[in-house]
């Protein structure tokens, strides 16, 4: 992985990334626990609960916090800002520190906790981690895997028993943490968790027609419901075949150009943590648009449209990537990384 696997994002931005995370994930207050009491024994501050992810006001952020970290340092391993956030995870993930988070998450009551958002990118930290050729990467994936495991027997046992999908644009939704899920289990070699998220994903969504996407955005979505299923069944069918699902699924794409089709969202006070997601599904829409394109073929004539709307939404969504306010700050760059990087996409079709 290097510079060049995102050419319109260099060290500097990188820096300035990093800087939001390296600011959070050992922050603990403010602080918005999902938290089930069981007694008194349960009432402790979080860095007692959850002891390697704690910071970025919640679990879920914090996790994605060191997943940007170990991104921005695996694609610029030189950059002064490398050493400072590997440390900043070396220090999250001990075996220790591990040891208590799978305590947790195995605690009486807590069988939908972080499920399957925090869960999902829990999934992708580990598989950064492995990807990247480097001794401490290594050793902090060790150290992960027994949570990462947690995770995904807590999946596996979910998964089954749900019945229908969850199409809603926050923490919640399916679709979106299918992606990233499908993508880690390839990457891990689990051939019976991929194709169980495969399995769930067909079931859920293959049938589907005519999306409502005039219905979106609600006022508090990140996500896209649409737009995340679209991106999702990209991995889970063969060319040609989801060219066809598309066109079924997304009839409103044009094919001449216009990027109107999809206007990005605005974002009245990011200071409200709530309506600042408005600014997190600018970021989303726009990678996941670029992974829908990246899985049609040169001469569809929808491409010009969707890359339009995508280069429109990627504009506005970077642009509110500021940092001046912690409701935003804590987790917006972690979306802004995993669109200038490109992660999600195969690279022979960047």
């Amino acid at each position: 992985m290097s510079a060049e696997a995102a050419p319109e994002f260099d060290v500097h931005a990188a820096e300035r990334f990093a800087k939001l995370a390296l600011g959070c994930v050992h922050k603990e207050y403010p602080n918005k626990l999902a938290h089930v009491l069981n007694s008194d024994e349960d009432v402790a501050p979080p860095r007692k609960l959850t002891p390697a992810f704690y910071g970025c006001f919640d679990w879920h952020s914090s996790v994605h916090g060191h997943w940007m970290l170990i991104r921005l340092a695996r694609t610029f391993p030189t950059a002064p800002f490398a050493g400072p956030a590997k440390a900043a995870v070396r220090q999250s993930l001990t075996p220790e520190n591990i040891t208590a988070e799978v305590a947790y998450l195995n605690g009486k009551g807590r069988a939908s906790f972080e499920r399957p958002y925090g869960l999902a990118w829990l999934m992708q930290l580990g598989q950064e981690l492995r990807e990247w050729d480097d001794p401490d990467a290594k050793q902090m994936a060790v150290n992960l895997k027994p949570l990462e495991d947690a995770a995904k027997g807590r999946l596996s046992d979910w998964l089954p028993k749900l019945t229908n999908p969850i199409r809603i644009g926050e923490h919640n939704q399916t679709a979106f943490s299918f992606g990233l899920l499908i993508d880690a289990a390839r990457d891990s070699g689990d051939a019976q968790f991929e194709a169980l998220l495969v399995r769930k994903t067909k079931e859920f969504y293959e049938g589907d027609k005519n999306c409502p996407l005039n219905y979106e955005p609600s006022g508090e979505d990140f996500l896209s419901p649409c737009i995340a299923e679209s991106d999702v069944m990209r991995r889970v069918m063969k060319p040609a075949e989801f060219e066809r699902w598309l066109t079924s699924f997304m009839p409103q794409i044009p094919r001449d150009g216009s990027a109107t089709w999809l206007k990005p969202a605005v974002s009245m006070d990011p200071s409200d943590p709530k309506l600042a997601h408005l600014d997190g599904l600018n970021l989303s829409r726009a990678w996941m648009l670029e992974g829908i394109a990246s899985a049609l073929p040169a001469n569809d004539k929808r491409l010009l449209a969707i890359r339009a709307a995508a280069a429109a939404h990627r504009a506005k969504g970077l642009a509110a990537v500021t940092g001046e306010h912690y409701e935003g700050g804590h987790w917006l760059g972690s979306f802004a990384v995993y669109l200038v990087t490109k992660r999600g996409i195969p690279s022979s079709t960047r």
